[in-house]
């Protein structure tokens, strides 16, 4: 073995409060926000994109809160499959882990072909597969060298989208009453646009079929779950970030998106171009809209960086429950997990699609796949916790001891579960997000069925070591 690779090696607390809370909005900042939301305005229209927000941060709030106390009582790395098999059964922890994994490294495609959007703004003759190559090495390199390095830059690369999406909802919100005037001279929008096709032009029907993307953008929140077992002093800081988090996501997200419902007719928006290039094409700032591009691609890289990140630490978690081979859990003397992190790179190749077949086309199907994922994730949040706090509360603990509570149990887990589920049965409506079903639901079956074969075989394994002792 190379000294510099560690067998079953141990990740490092080096991560501090700003790193994690900048580490999650960088996670959530990203390419469902910057481009899946002209797809959701296509859709559903400007008010029913409004609401679909309004209910994807409510269901957000509701997996924090569960995931709050999950993460401050056993802060470890890879959390979410940990409380999965804990509470709910080692098949499902195993699964779970799987569909984390299946998140976001297909998320690292559609970040790529985002990416490969964005470049095409300035180079328009360029195929947008070449920039997902050239994207999928930069981010790779970031991961290897060590957390702190990457940590560091997600922190910078996270400021950097945070202060452009104030500044976006600035001067977007200038422009909508007319302080801040448009190119071609038209008269300020104002809310016309809210209501331009009526409140809902398609019905209610497209709000629960864009549910799943939606919360795709929203997803990245639980990485603050991820990162625990590199914190430190969890009890403190978790608390701060997933307050801290929350708070600014409801702020960013339904600001930028009453900016860009308000400025965007419903016929103009899609995913061709970011929603937000299309405002400031309209705006009569100088440059703005080449200023924004070039943002937009340094937040969904920063989002693809924390992805690679997350899919590699979920890896690293299989093998160290012994569930996947040791060569996952080596760690180099950086404390990186190489093999997990190559191995979750391949995500990216998704992209390369995008050279075959339309890569909005590719973009929408790689969204509702990863979406898809999250969500089931996120049912497994809630009922982890529904289950944690009953076993808790079963064994005759007291309440004070939970150093962090969520807020109404058993409200918040079953209701969190419930708007999960529905969103998912709400993809079976989108004939562009259908396949997200055909893929998720054989591969749930694939990987319970994966379980069971090798539970079994490693059962039939022990039994002679037993009976030899």
């Amino acid at each position: 073995m190379h000294e510099s690779e560690q067998q079953g090696g141990q990740l490092k607390r080096t991560m501090k409060t700003r790193h994690l809370i900048m580490l999650s909005l960088g996670g959530v900042i990203g390419t469902g926000l910057f481009f899946n939301t002209g797809y959701i305005i296509s859709t559903t229209g400007a008010a029913g994109t409004l609401l679909a927000y309004f209910i994807g941060a409510l269901v957000v709030w509701l997996v924090m809160q569960c995931l709050g106390e999950l993460s401050v009582a056993m802060p470890e790395t890879g959390a979410f499959h940990v409380y999965a098999s804990r509470y709910i059964g080692p098949a499902t922890g195993y699964t779970v882990a799987w569909l984390y994994w299946l998140t976001w490294t297909v998320a690292l495609g559609s970040s790529f072909t985002a990416a490969g959007f964005c470049m095409q703004y300035w180079f328009p003759q360029v195929p947008v597969w070449i920039w997902c190559v050239v994207f999928c090495a930069v981010i790779f390199a970031l991961n290897v060298i060590s957390t702190r390095i990457f940590a560091e830059g997600e922190f910078w690369f996270s400021l950097v989208k945070v202060i452009t999406i104030i500044a976006f909802i600035i001067l977007g919100g200038a422009a909508i009453f007319g302080i801040i005037p448009m190119q071609d001279g038209s008269p300020a929008p104002g809310l016309r646009n809210l209501t331009a096709e009526g409140w809902f032009p398609h019905g209610g029907l497209p709000i629960l079929m864009t549910m799943v993307a939606v919360n795709f953008a929203y997803s990245g929140t639980e990485l603050i779950g991820i990162a625990a077992g590199e914190t430190e002093n969890p009890q403190r800081v978790i608390p701060v970030a997933i307050r801290t988090t929350i708070a600014r996501l409801i702020i960013f997200f339904i600001g930028t998106v009453f900016v860009l419902a308000a400025l965007i007719p419903m016929q103009q928006a899609g995913v061709e171009k970011s929603p937000f290039v299309l405002v400031f094409e309209k705006v009569g700032i100088p440059y703005a809209a080449d200023i924004f591009n070039f943002v937009i691609l340094t937040a969904i890289l920063s989002a693809a960086n924390s992805g690679l990140y997350a899919s590699g630490r979920m890896l690293w978690s299989l093998s160290a429950e012994k569930t996947l081979p040791a060569c996952f859990s080596r760690v180099t003397k950086n404390g990186v997990p190489l093999v997990a992190l190559s191995v979750s790179m391949l995500g990216g190749v998704l992209a390369l699609f995008s050279s075959v077949v339309a890569p909005d086309t590719v973009f929408v199907a790689l969204s509702a796949i990863s979406g898809f994922a999250v969500v089931a994730v996120w049912l497994s949040i809630c009922a982890s916790h529904y289950l944690f706090r009953r076993r808790h509360l079963a064994e005759g603990r007291a309440l004070d001891e939970l150093a962090y509570r969520a807020w109404g149990y058993p409200l918040v887990p079953v209701l969190g579960f419930i708007l999960c589920l529905v969103a998912c049965i709400g993809l079976a409506f989108d004939p562009d997000q259908r396949i997200a079903l055909w893929c998720g639901i054989p591969f749930v079956a694939l990987c319970y069925a994966a379980f069971y074969v090798t539970h079994s075989r490693k059962q039939t394994q022990e039994e002679p070591q037993r009976a030899a002792e």
